[in-house]
């Protein structure tokens, strides 16, 4: 919408009727569960990685500057972003009162205008130009040139806004922090607090895919196939690698996440994950990621140096999965399981154990199979009618037999590999509790890619085999095996 449509100056600051100040808001944790600036620079990186090196000569020349920067080069979509719901309705309802709304951001112009057209509530819009950076005591003096003291009232959410309120007739906060709220208690009046729910545990355990921690048992598998394994210590340092594993696995989910937000909220299913629907703030998350990825080095350090290795080798992979890879067709699954079989290699070096390249090429096909086997049920469950229009990524719904062919064919080549592995060398299994295990691995599969192309898979495979009774019992028959095996 055009600058007109949002006066910067000169409106009227009480039309008639009006007996109240004006109610100015915050655009960034206030009227928007998570900070704008964030939210694109995750644009960025998502869509285009190399603009990236531009930010320090961007900053250079000041945060206003930075910010329009990044507002200029982001592809948000502004109606898809996590609005404060409860916020929004208490503008509406002042709104219908007839008092003027007035949004006041240290957000660049263009975003906090393209917020307010959204939104269709607001009579004027304030923000940062390129050149003023329109927050703490400089919104503050702004807000006084055009209302005066006490001639508003401000909702904020944040210690940036404690001038704003001391200048305030009165403030308005917004899931305050215990400390932000008794600072604000002493500088304004406080006529409401509007709480937020914060995430616990279990929001914070699901945005790390918890359930995907299963995979990194393939760090085990190594034991099954060396007949040398043996050992509480051995079994020990491959337990740790799985720690390690994990923690790394769970950065990369988080990042994944980061740069696909716009893709999400745009998903059925996905668009209710913790960080696309702002439960989970952006900022925490940023915080997390390196945190779970240096305490997957610490763990590394106990372990042979090899295995550092890989594990450092997979957490690159899973970033260039993430900037690039998963665009291009077959690419992405074939990282995803080149992933997998690194897990295997880990395993193997964190116990000293071999990792016969036939074990390694075993895995790589199955799990190769599987990733398409997701993207085959992400396209069966959008389609809805309309297969042939719709898009998973690089994969369309007209790709569907195909990729369900080339998975289905992958997952039954790796069961082949995998039953002639006593041909191939020593083995630690018998090999009547070998053969049996294939033969659950390819009911279980030939179960999975069925309910997968019949669309009966909604959102992520491992979640629906965790509850699925046929992968359960499946998955129960094995395990016994394996245990009467050993």
């Amino acid at each position: 919408m055009a600058q007109a449509d949002f006066p910067q100056s000169g409106a009227t600051a009480h039309p008639a009727g009006s007996v109240e100040p004006a109610l100015v808001v915050d655009l960034d944790g206030t009227l928007l569960r998570n900070d704008s600036l964030v939210e694109c620079l995750l644009s960025i990186a998502g869509h285009r990685p190399a603009q990236l090196f531009a930010l320090l000569p961007w900053l250079a020349r000041g945060r206003a500057r930075l910010k329009q920067r990044l507002a200029q080069c982001s592809a948000l979509d502004i109606s898809s972003l996590p609005f404060n719901q409860e916020v929004l309705l208490f503008l509406r309802m002042e709104k219908s009162r007839g008092r003027p709304i007035v949004l006041a951001s240290g957000a660049d112009r263009l975003i906090a205008q393209q917020v307010a057209q959204v939104c269709g509530i607001f009579d004027r819009v304030l923000a940062s130009d390129g050149v003023v950076n329109l927050t703490g005591r400089v919104k503050r003096d702004r807000l006084l040139e055009e209302f005066g003291a006490g001639g508003y009232d401000y909702v904020g959410n944040s210690m940036q806004d404690l001038p704003v309120w001391a200048a305030a007739r009165g403030s308005i906060l917004v899931g305050p922090a215990p400390g932000l709220a008794a600072a604000a208690h002493l500088v304004a009046r406080v006529y409401r607090v509007i709480r937020t729910e914060r995430p616990g545990l279990p929001a914070w355990l699901e945005a790390m895919r918890w359930q995907h921690w299963l995979k990194n048992a393939l760090l085990l598998v190594p034991l099954g196939f060396d007949p040398g394994a043996q050992g509480v210590s051995v079994a020990g340092d491959m337990l740790m690698g799985v720690s390690g594993f994990c923690l790394v696995a769970s950065g990369g989910y988080l990042l994944n996440d980061l740069l696909d937000l716009g893709a999400d909220r745009r998903h059925p299913y996905k668009k209710r994950r913790g960080l696309a629907c702002g439960d989970i703030k952006l900022a925490h998350a940023l915080v997390l990621m390196p945190a779970l990825w240096g305490g997957a080095a610490l763990l590394g350090l106990w372990l042979p140096g090899p295995f550092l290795a890989a594990l450092a080798g997979y957490a690159l992979l899973m970033l260039a999965y993430s900037l690039w890879l998963k665009h291009l067709v077959f690419v992405d699954a074939l990282t995803l399981a080149i992933g997998y079989s690194l897990r295997v290699l880990a395993g193997a070096l964190a116990g000293g154990l071999a990792a016969a390249p036939w074990l390694l090429a075993c895995s790589t096909a199955m799990f190769f199979g599987l990733a398409l086997l997701k993207r085959c049920a992400e396209l069966a469950s959008l389609a809805a009618g309309q297969a042939l229009e719709v898009r998973v990524r690089a994969y369309r719904g007209v790709d569907q037999a195909l990729i369900t062919a080339i998975g289905a064919g992958a997952c039954a080549g790796a069961l082949v590999l995998l039953a002639a592995a006593p041909l191939l060398g020593p083995v630690a299994l018998p090999d009547t509790a070998l053969w049996l295990v294939c033969g659950l691995c390819a009911v279980w599969t030939g179960h999975m890619w069925r309910a997968a192309y019949r669309g009966a898979i909604h959102g992520d495979p491992v979640r629906f085999a965790l509850v699925d009774p046929r992968s359960r019992l499946c998955g129960l028959l094995a395990v016994l095996v394996l245990v009467l095996a050993g």
